[in-house]
C-alpha cells in the first residue's frame, strides 16, 4: 500500500514540473495570437510568482488544518483548472485571471510536498523526487513543441497537460486515506519532540519562525540558492552570445545542458546520499558549482583556439554549464530534507513554507537585478555576480550549521523513516 503512496507522490513531483516550462516554449507564439507585445510573459510570470510566494507562507497554517494529501489533491485540482483556463484563454486579461489559481495551487502543493517527503523518506527519495521535477519541466516543453509541430493551437499544448494534471487530481483523491494513515503515524512522532500541552499550539508567526536559531541564515541560503540557479537559467545564454560570441541557437541548445546536469546531478545525489549526510552533499554541491563558474573564466580568453574540432571557449561552456547544474542539484533538495534534523519535526512545515518562499523571491529579485549591471556594464559581467552570489549562500549556510549545532545538542533527534 505504501509502495503506490509513494509513486503517487513521484507522480505527484512530475505534475510539478510540467507546466513550468510551457510558458516560456509557447510564448513566441501565443504572444502573437492574443496581440501584445512579446515582454508581457513577464506579467503573467510575476503574477504566478506573488500567488505562489502568498501560498507558501499560509503553507503551515493550511498543513495543521487539512493535512498533506488533502492539501495535494485541491492545489493541483486548481492547478489542472488553470491549465485548462490557459487552454480556452483568448485574450491576454483571461490569462492573467487564470494565473491566480496556478499560482495558489503550485505554492500550496510544492510546499506540502517538500514538507511530507522531509519527514517520511529519506534523502535519497528527497533528490529522486526532484528530479522528478526536472523530467516534468523537460516532458512539458516537449508536449508543446510536438503539438505546434504538427500544425495544432498552443491551446492544445495546454489541454494536454491539463487532461494529465486531472488525470493524476483523480488518483491523488483516490490515495487520500494512504496519506492520512502516514501522517497519523508522523503527528505521534512529532508529539514527543514537542513539549508537554504543546500538541495542540497554533502555526508560527513569521516573527517566532525568525527567532529559532538558524532559521534566518536557512531561509537566506534557500534565497540565494535560488537567485543563482535562476540568474544562471536566465542570463548565462546571453552571456554566450554577447561576451563569448558563440551563435545564439547554439548557446540555447548549450543552456539545456544546465538543466541537464541539474536532473542527473539529483539523480547522482540520490544514490551518494546512501553514504553522504545532507550536509555533505550541500557542501559538495557548492564546491562543484564554483568549479563550474571557475570555467567560464578561461573561456572568455580562448578566443579562436580549437580542441577536438571544437572551439575551445565552447567546450569550457559545456563544461561549465554541466558542473554548475551538478553542483546545483543536491543544494535545494538537501536543504530542505535537512529541516527536520536543523529545526525539529515540529518546526518542520513552517520553516519550509518560508524557505518555498523565499526561493520565489529570489528567482523574482536578483536575476533582474542582473539585467540592470548588464545593461549598463556588459555581460561580462556574469561570472562575477554569479560568484558573489554563490559566496552568498556559501556564507549563510555555514552560519545554519554554526546556529543550530548547539541547538540540536539540545533538542532529541527527530525519528525520520528510510523507506526503501
Amino acid at each position: 500500500m505504501f509502495s503506490f503512496l509513494l509513486l503517487i507522490i513521484y507522480l505527484s513531483f512530475i505534475s510539478l514540473g510540467l507546466p513550468d516550462a510551457l510558458l516560456g516554449s509557447a510564448w513566441p507564439i501565443m504572444h502573437e495570437e492574443l496581440k501584445v507585445p512579446l515582454s508581457y510573459s513577464g506579467s503573467v510570470y510575476m503574477l504566478i510568482s506573488c500567488c505562489t510566494i502568498l501560498s507558501s507562507l499560509k503553507s503551515e497554517s493550511l498543513n495543521r488544518r487539512f493535512g498533506t494529501g488533502k492539501i495535494t489533491a485541491f492545489s493541483v485540482l486548481l492547478t489542472a483548472l488553470a491549465i485548462f483556463g490557459f487552454s480556452i484563454s483568448r485574450s491576454f486579461y483571461m490569462l492573467l485571471l487564470f494565473a491566480i489559481p496556478y499560482g495558489l495551487g503550485a505554492g500550496s502543493v510544492d510546499a506540502a510536498l517538500n514538507h511530507y517527503v522531509a519527514l517520511h523518506y529519506s534523502s535519497r527519495h528527497m533528490n529522486w523526487l526532484h528530479c522528478m521535477w526536472g523530467i516534468g519541466a523537460s516532458i512539458g516543453p516537449y508536449i508543446m513543441g510536438f503539438v505546434l509541430q504538427r500544425g495544432y493551437s498552443w491551446s492544445k499544448g495546454y489541454l494536454l497537460i491539463g487532461l494529465l494534471q486531472a488525470g493524476l487530481t483523480f488518483l491523488l483523491f483516490l490515495s487520500l486515506g494512504l496519506w492520512k494513515e502516514k501522517e497519523e503515524d508522523m503527528n505521534d512522532l512529532v508529539k514527543v519532540e514537542m513539549h508537554e500541552g504543546e500538541e495542540g499550539k497554533k502555526a508560527l508567526s513569521f516573527r517566532e519562525i525568525l527567532r529559532i536559531p538558524g532559521a534566518k541564515e536557512c531561509i537566506a541560503s534557500f534565497f540565494f540558492y535560488c537567485a543563482i540557479e535562476q540568474t544562471i537559467g536566465l542570463w548565462s545564454g546571453s552571456f554566450m552570445v554577447y561576451s563569448l560570441r558563440i551563435d545564439a541557437k547554439l548557446a540555447a541548445s548549450f543552456v539545456a545542458l544546465f538543466y541537464f546536469g541539474i536532473t542527473f546531478g539529483r539523480f547522482l545525489a540520490g544514490i551518494f546520499s546512501a553514504k553522504w549526510k545532507d550536509e555533505e552533499l550541500i557542501l559538495g554541491g557548492i564546491a562543484i558549482l564554483f568549479l563550474g563558474i571557475a570555467l567560464l573564466f578561461p573561456a572568455g580568453i580562448s578566443s579562436g583556439k580549437q580542441l577536438f574540432g571544437m572551439e575551445l571557449r565552447q567546450v569550457f561552456v559545456i563544461l561549465s554549464l554541466l558542473f554548475m547544474g551538478l553542483g546545483c542539484a543536491p543544494i535545494y533538495p538537501a536543504i530542505i530534507h535537512s529541516t527536520p534534523y536543523n529545526f525539529g519535526a515540529e518546526n518542520t512545515s513552517a520553516l519550509i513554507g518560508k524557505q518555498m518562499a523565499s526561493a520565489y523571491i529570489g528567482s523574482l529579485s536578483l536575476p533582474p537585478i542582473f539585467g540592470v549591471l548588464a545593461k549598463n556594464f556588459g555581460t561580462g559581467l556574469f561570472p562575477f555576480y554569479a560568484v558573489v552570489l554563490g559566496i552568498a549562500m556559501l556564507y549563510m549556510y555555514k552560519q545554519l550549521l554554526k546556529k543550530t549545532k548547539e541547538a540540536k545538542r539540545k533538542r532529541k533527534k527527530p525519528i525520520v523513516s528510510d523507506e526503501a
